[in-house]
């Protein structure tokens, strides 16, 4: 496959772009270093249209940037009903969940799962997100390696090195403030790269936006009627995305650290609100701009010169961007990759060494009572994290892994959405426990496990995984409580059926 050098001037604009992420991570660094509180809290200072580009930056990552066009350049827009899912449960987690977070002031949402069921089940819950997440930063590590390396002549230990250690050091020192503050910088950037990428590709098409549509229209790459089906679990219908999504995004939004610690992050519960809309409205942007940029690149590849058959398509973005674009403004497309990886590295870093920290070593290795973890302890676990990370994104760089997008939707499927089914629960009904929410994510998790290995869709194994999980974890809830007696804890202010007055007294005895 034809590579190139990147040039000085691309050079520049990313060597720019990534002294100024560091340049934030050394701002923040004083803040940052005055307790556990404020490195993974930002003690309440963080405005909420901040934390909401933070949340958006936080999930789009290089993920959406690569493979959300090579979706629409292989195939349609059906996807694209997963953006409209977050809207169907932003007024659940605005009624239900933030409340119970911010409540409860807890730094880790697993904090909350001991309050209501055990200790046992805060630690299953607060390790399944580390080793998820330290999963995610090895594919979110990869992609950027993959665009870069593919399509020039740079070593992919290199690219992997600089998206992976430079995240480590930005976010070693600044804390969650930094990350934030981060976050909405790359955001910017990678949605600048994204409207320049378009524009550029709609210039060196002959007939522009007008080419574009009519491909679009005559090759069924927006959304075909075909797509409406509910029977087959192995494609992407439309209900079948919409609602897998919202079982998805259940778990991002209420389940996984790296969004709920920035609930956290804002000055009141109506803050954190308005944060949430920010990030929905954002989202609604990520569908013309990201599917767009896919269908742009099917025209641009079918009337000008066939992408190479040795592009493995995960690339196609990047080989757009070095072959195409100007120099200066590829470079800063490039950074938009990289910013795009790094918001979502620094966001799981961060979250991985609060659930290590606070769940872990605060609950368990230091005695009631006694002096909590620093923050040097915090900084050494981001730095494990990320090597290990970037370690397992070289793996994944040597065996040329493709279709990035269904990967990262089924790794999901299976060990986050059943553990979304454990705060449901805990939320949403009186009769769970611990015991059975246990078991509902044990057979949640095998059966989601068993429709993945029938090569159903990501979407498919969502559902199946969140119901499956729902259905027999309150089932054994009451058969466990049948054979067994009370223990006494009052979990009534822990569930809806509690009022706030309910929840200032149980928060002022605990």
């Amino acid at each position: 496959m034809e590579t190139s050098g990147l040039g000085a001037l691309n050079w520049a604009v990313i060597i720019v772009y990534l002294l100024a992420m560091l340049g934030v991570g050394v701002y923040f660094t004083r803040r940052a270093s005055r307790s556990t509180d404020s490195y993974f809290r930002a003690q309440g200072r963080i405005p909420a249209w901040a934390a909401g580009f933070s949340i958006y930056a936080t999930t789009l990552s290089a993920i959406t940037y690569m493979s959300t066009p090579e979706q629409a350049y292989l195939a349609d827009w059906s996807y694209a009903a997963g953006n409209l899912a977050i809207f169907a449960i932003v007024p659940i987690l605005i009624w239900f969940y933030i409340p119970f977070f911010r409540k409860l002031n807890v730094v880790t949402a697993y904090d909350y799962l001991e309050e209501r069921f055990s200790p046992l089940v805060r630690v299953i819950g607060s390790l399944l997100f580390v080793l998820f997440h330290i999963g995610r930063i090895a594919v979110v590590v990869y992609l950027p390696t993959l665009a870069i390396s593919s399509v020039t002549d740079i070593n992919p230990v290199l690219v992997a090195g600089v998206v992976g250690i430079l995240s480590v050091i930005y976010t070693f020192l600044g804390g969650i403030e930094g990350v934030i503050w981060a976050d909405v910088i790359q955001g910017i950037i990678l949605l600048l790269g994204a409207v320049l990428i378009i524009v550029v590709g709609l210039f060196f098409i002959d007939g522009g936006l007008g080419t574009v549509l009519s491909d679009a229209a005559a090759d069924d790459k927006f959304i075909s009627t075909k797509n409406w089906h509910l029977t087959d679990v192995v494609n992407a219908s439309i209900p079948l995305v919409f609602i897998g999504s919202v079982f998805t995004n259940l778990y991002q939004y209420t389940g996984s650290q790296d969004v709920v610690q920035r609930y956290q992050t804002t000055a009141s519960n109506s803050e954190t609100a308005r944060s949430l809309l920010t990030n929905g409205v954002l989202a609604l942007v990520t569908i013309p701009l990201f599917y767009g940029m896919g269908t742009m690149l099917y025209s641009y590849f079918k009337h000008t010169s066939p992408l190479p058959e040795s592009v493995n398509t995960s690339a196609v973005v990047p080989y757009f961007v070095v072959h195409v674009l100007p120099a200066g403004v590829s470079g800063l497309v490039l950074a938009a990759i990289f910013a795009a990886a790094q918001s979502t590295l620094s966001s799981s870093m961060n979250s991985i060494s609060a659930c290590l920290t606070v769940d872990i070593w605060d609950r368990f290795a230091v005695p009631r009572g006694g002096k909590q973890a620093s923050v040097g302890l915090a900084r050494a676990i981001i730095i494990v994290a990320g090597l290990i990370g970037t370690g397992a994104a070289l793996y994944l760089t040597s065996t040329n892994q493709a279709e990035t997008w269904n990967l990262f939707l089924s790794i999901l499927g299976l060990f986050g959405t059943p553990l979304a089914t454990v705060f449901a629960l805990g939320i949403f009904t009186r009769r769970a426990n611990a015991v059975g929410v246990v078991t509902g994510l044990v057979v949640g998790s095998i059966g989601a496990w068993m429709v993945q290995s029938d090569g159903s869709s990501p979407f498919w194994v969502a559902c199946v995984a969140f119901v499956l999980s729902a259905v027999v974890g309150y089932l054994a809830s009451l058969l466990w409580s049948l054979v067994s007696r009370s223990d006494g804890h009052d979990i009534t202010a822990l569930t809806i059926f509690g009022t706030k007055q309910e929840y200032v007294r149980r928060a002022e005895r605990v």
